[in-house]
């Protein structure tokens, strides 16, 4: 089974609540997390054409598709223990209402949860479950 990858912004709070919220959630192992601003996180930005310095929204990158936002959030409630995936109908909502709760959200984060002064690093238990360079190499993105 190929494990999706869940890249956030490593210096925000809510995106690191969000992840911690996942990785217990995660029980069969189906999402890898790292931070938009870590080198395979960039090297997955640029992968996919997308600017070095985006940190709009969370990105979820599954079978070499990559989505953002609203749909990013959706499609990893059905990879969660318990009823999370009861949310996931959500996502046939039209992505134009979705979005703009989500891009409100987005923008106003860091004013409403603030800012980490540096970025997450995975905890000796988080260590694989945090993408790192050898699992981008197995994958052949870069």
């Amino acid at each position: 089974m190929q494990q999706s990858i869940l890249l956030f912004d490593g210096y925000c709070n809510l995106c690191n609540v969000a992840v911690d919220f996942v990785l217990k959630r995660d029980a069969h192992n189906q999402i890898v997390v790292g931070s938009l601003q870590s080198p395979e996180g960039k090297a997955l930005l640029r992968h996919f054409k997308l600017p070095e310095d985006y940190l709009a929204s969370l990105m979820l990158v599954e079978a070499e598709q990559y989505f953002v936002g609203s749909t990013a959030a959706l499609k990893v409630t059905k990879k969660l223990d318990g009823l999370w995936f009861l949310l996931y109908p959500l996502i046939f909502i039209p992505r134009f209402l979705r979005e703009p709760i989500y891009g409100w959200i987005s923008k106003n984060r860091y004013r409403w949860f603030g800012k980490k002064p540096t970025c997450r690093i995975a905890t000796k238990e988080e260590e694989g479950k945090f993408l790192t360079k050898a699992s981008l190499f197995f994958r052949s993105i870069e």
